[in-house]
């Protein structure tokens, strides 16, 4: 007999008494909850149910308050944060009840378990590990005895070969076909003798467990209005009130299990100065969510509770009902971001149809949780240290700044894309061929509503968005072929073509390696391997995905020399040092052409003790040849975290000592973590590690002297990932010793990366002023920070939607920068202003060269042609079409001119009024 059938017999002796909640810790005395069952092999091959779950047990008579609550999970040897951490939300547990926390799955396999009280995505191992009931969300952390000593601890189990466990660890007795189950309910602080192997029996609370179990006053009438009250949380918090709205959303798919209700007849046009209280509410109950519709006037009676931030009403079966009276509606509010806090709350669940255009910023987690971060205005989110010096009063007014503007765009459910449960549903948004890219225009079509979740203000559709469904918005597309013509006769880019490693995890014998996997459980590229290994590709049939992406992108380029970053550093393996970079360049040659391209070979000297990733020229031979061998910097302490940098010298092929150029490419320490006492993060915005990177910059500016020397040449490139932004201090150090950042001045509003919802560029290419006077262009071919994740080959096979393309989209996480010069002669800047105009009005630019240069010049806004012009001796001016549509005007001047002026392009903005 399952134990849950004893503890259901015994509770009965206390059916019609007066329960109250209390405050609870488990003991062997029995006075607190305990964990009852863990099911931890969900979705495996012959696996009895389909999801991993833990299941509580109250063995007291009286109701206990879950809120605030969480069950947690570590690895078996793990002494770091817990980091599964699955809060219980606003729930209690019944006298003698159970109450079931569902986590992951491994695949597809196994019956559905019954609809859990809480839906987790923990990853629980099937073998050993540990699992924790903790009274807060905070995650325990620390060494066993700190871990089992620590005050929030409820209860605990470890099994397997656990570090942590009370008294004794289980050591066995968990499969696809068993679970660990304790003993009718006991708890004797041993966990090898409190639990044995049985049948999982997954027996949710249901509904009857919504709430703290308090018992509270009969429930008053209130206003929606008046639960929400004019602060962040309800006046009413506890109290059961009942009130009336129209339902505006309902979500009885996909995990909300709840309703949006607002008061009838409000919306439409509001002052956002004036309206200070929310006219919506979340109903919580899943019961309601499957029972009503949008348009139903409804009576509902509920306890207000503030959920993670969020006001709601939980209810249950028998505390609502549908009116048939007469309904005036409910009209969307149309209202305009950027928000601040104050506002966003007076519209917390409400139904919204946002004004004005908005750009995505943030697609990262798409293809995971179905989110999209937007940004109010005609940009994404600029990560504030690219645009403000760190720690000043202007990073500090654009992190507020970016608060105000960032929302998210959810899909009504709160379904984890990458669990093994959901791998098998198309995930909203995405599709095989569509963009859905940072950048991309977005405007709003049909109404959403406001809410908080995971710590985001979110934009809801009114039900769970599936694939193919109606989206609200529509989004425009961005995407490009090729880089923008940047001119000059040779062109320098740079890219970092995220680790890729020709010796994949499965060529690795120089120790063990850990799989990211597909949804099918095949390997996809490297988690993490023993000895420093590979960090690529799992295997060959992914290598082929990544190599092709890649390939794509350089050939699509356009440029003569690329520097490469985070390519395999084969000397690593046993190989030559430049096994990987040439096999790069053979899969080039072998979609280009042969001999299209050549790798410039590894010095004779190289540091000792390097990375297994390490940095690399290629070249067009036809073009272009190497003046010298390259040379590596050695001895430098500053670079003892990071790359040394890599220099060569070229110069056009047949063409004249004057015309020789050098490059030298960058690896700078990341931001992710510390190695000097100085690198502590100073929470100015650069993260870890500045104080290394800014001894590398110093280091580097040494070394550029050096191959400026042995080179002969003034004209010299600092190409590479320098992991800081525009405004961060090591570029500011190589800027304030005369160099310049080309694509920051040349490539207009673009960037080469994105993260935690912002872009910003860690790659540049500087430019010392000589090689800066022969610059024609400079463009930034937003490739691969802009796309979807889902598209990179690492994630391949994630979803049965397949998104993987052999295109130079997602080939990295960096998008490369192409800079345009002409190394033999001296280029004259052309200049251009333009003054705002209205429309109807021919705007004029005007356009200066050096006295006795002559161009044509020709203004494009997008692929449309929309003004012509002409410099003659120094002077010129362009004159463009009068019927420019009012607002802003992101343009380009394409100036084709003699030898003094060469081919550029130049980026300028045009605002046109009524």
């Amino acid at each position: 007999m399952k134990k849950h059938v004893i503890a259901r017999w015994a509770g009965a002796f206390v059916i019609g008494s007066t329960l109250v909640a209390i405050p609870a810790s488990a003991s062997p005395s029995g006075n607190g909850v305990v964990i009852n069952e863990i099911y931890v092999n969900g979705g495996s091959a012959g696996a009895t149910y389909l999801n991993k779950y833990a299941e509580l047990y109250n063995p007291t008579n009286q109701a206990i308050d879950l809120s605030g609550w969480s069950i947690q999970y570590r690895p078996a040897t793990g002494v770091a944060n817990f980091s599964g951490v699955t809060p219980l939300g606003g729930h209690h547990i019944e006298p003698h009840g159970t109450f079931v926390v569902s986590g992951n799955s491994n695949a597809a396999n196994g019956a559905a378990l019954p609809t859990p009280d809480v839906v987790g995505t923990t990853a629980f191992s099937g073998s050993t590990g540990t699992i924790a009931l903790s009274k807060s969300t905070t995650p325990l952390t620390g060494a066993p005895a700190a871990v089992l000593a620590d005050s929030n601890l409820v209860d605990l189990i470890g099994y397997g070969t656990s570090n942590t466990f009370e008294t004794a660890v289980k050591a066995s007795g968990t499969s696809v076909t068993s679970s660990l189950q304790r003993t009718a309910g006991a708890d004797t602080d041993n966990n090898s003798a409190d639990f044995i192997s049985g049948t999982p029996l997954a027996e949710p609370c249901g509904d009857t467990c919504n709430g703290s179990g308090t018992p509270v006053d009969p429930p008053v009438d209130a206003t929606i209005e008046q639960i929400q009250g004019d602060g962040a949380t309800s006046p009413l918090v506890g109290k059961q009130v009942t009130t009336k709205g129209v339902v505006t959303a309902d979500y009885n798919t996909g995990g909300f299990s709840g309703a949006y209700i607002q008061t009838d007849g409000t919306g439409g046009d509001i002052d956002l100065g004036t309206h200070t209280t929310s006219d919506g509410i979340f109903v919580f109950s899943s019961a309601f969510a499957s029972a009503v519709h949008t348009g139903d006037l409804v009576s509902v009676t509920g306890r207000v509770s503030e959920f993670n931030g969020m006001t709601e009403l939980s209810t249950s079966a028998g505390n609502w009902s549908v009116l048939n009276t007469p309904v005036t509606g409910v009209t969307p509010a149309k209202v305009s971001f950027p928000m601040g806090e104050t506002q966003r709350e007076s519209l917390e669940g409400m139904l919204l149809l946002p004004q004005g255009r908005f750009t995505i910023t943030n697609n990262y987690t798409t293809n995971q949780y179905a989110e999209i971060g937007l940004a109010s205005g005609t940009k994404p989110i600029e990560t504030p240290t690219n645009v403000a010096r760190p720690g000043s009063a202007a990073y500090t007014q654009a992190v507020a700044d970016n608060a105000r503007s960032l929302v998210t765009l959810d899909d009504g459910s709160s379904l984890n894309f990458l669990s093994a449960a959901n791998q098998g549903t198309p995930v909203p948004w995405l599709t095989a061929d569509n963009e859905v890219r940072v950048g991309a225009p977005t405007t709003f079509d049909d109404p959403v509503v406001l809410d908080y979740r995971n710590d985001l203000w979110k934009l809801q559709p009114t039900h769970q968005l599936t694939a193919g469904g109606n989206e609200p918005v529509t989004f425009g597309n961005t995407r490009t072929a090729a880089p923008r013509d940047v001119g000059g006769a040779i062109r320098l880019a740079t890219l970092n073509v995220l680790n890729y490693f020709t010796t994949t995890g499965e060529d690795f014998t120089g120790g063990t390696c850990t799989y990211f996997k597909d949804r099918s459980g095949a390997p996809t590229t490297v988690d993490s391997c023993t000895n420093n290994g590979p960090r690529g590709a799992a295997n060959a049939a992914n290598l082929a995905r990544q190599q092709a992406k890649i390939v794509a992108a350089i050939n699509k380029l356009g440029a003569d020399v690329v520097s490469l970053e985070e390519i395999e550093n084969s000397v690593q393996f046993g190989l030559d040092r430049d096994a990987s970079l040439n096999q790069l360049v053979d899969a080039l040659n072998a979609a280009a052409g042969a001999n299209t391209w050549a790798a410039v070979q590894s010095p004779d000297a190289v540091p000792t003790g390097e990375d297994v990733i390490r940095t690399g020229f290629i070249y067009k031979p036809a073009k272009l040849q190497t003046v010298g061998a390259s040379k590596i910097l050695i001895g430098s302490t500053a670079f003892d975290n990071a790359r040394e940098p890599l220099a060569q010298a070229f110069r056009p092929v047949g063409g004249p000592a004057d015309s020789t150029f050098a490059v030298i490419v960058n690896h700078f320490k990341s931001k992710s973590s510390s190695t000097l006492p100085q690198d502590d993060d100073q929470g100015d915005g650069q993260g870890a590690s500045n104080y290394s990177r800014t001894l590398q910059a110093h280091a580097l500016l040494d070394f550029a002297d050096q191959v400026k020397q042995d080179a002969g040449t003034n004209t010299l490139f600092l190409s590479g990932d320098f992991n800081s932004y525009n405004q961060e201090d090591p570029v500011k150090i190589i800027e304030d010793a005369g160099y310049i950042n080309v694509p920051e001045k040349l490539a207009g509003d673009k960037e080469t990366y994105q993260f935690d919802g912002m872009v910003g560029s860690l790659d540049h290419v500087f430019a010392t002023p000589e090689a800066f006077d022969k610059v024609a262009g400079a463009d930034i071919w937003n490739i691969n920070a802009y796309e979807s994740v889902a598209r990179e080959y690492s994630r391949y096979n994630d979803n049965v939607t397949d998104f993987y393309q052999p295109t130079p989209y997602r080939a990295s996480d960096h998008d490369p920068e192409v800079v345009g010069f002409s190394p033999a002669s001296k280029i004259t800047k052309v200049t251009a202003t333009v003054g705002p105009t209205r429309y109807g009005h021919p705007a004029v630019i005007t356009l200066s060269a050096k006295p006795g240069s002559n161009a044509f010049a020709y203004v494009t806004e997008g692929r449309a042609t929309v003004g012509v012009g002409a410099i003659v001796d120094g002077r010129g001016h362009a004159v463009l079409d009068p019927r420019l549509k009012v607002g802003t005007h992101h343009l380009v001047i394409h100036v084709v001119g003699d030898k003094t002026i060469g081919t550029q392009d130049i980026p300028i903005d045009l605002v046109v009024t009524k």
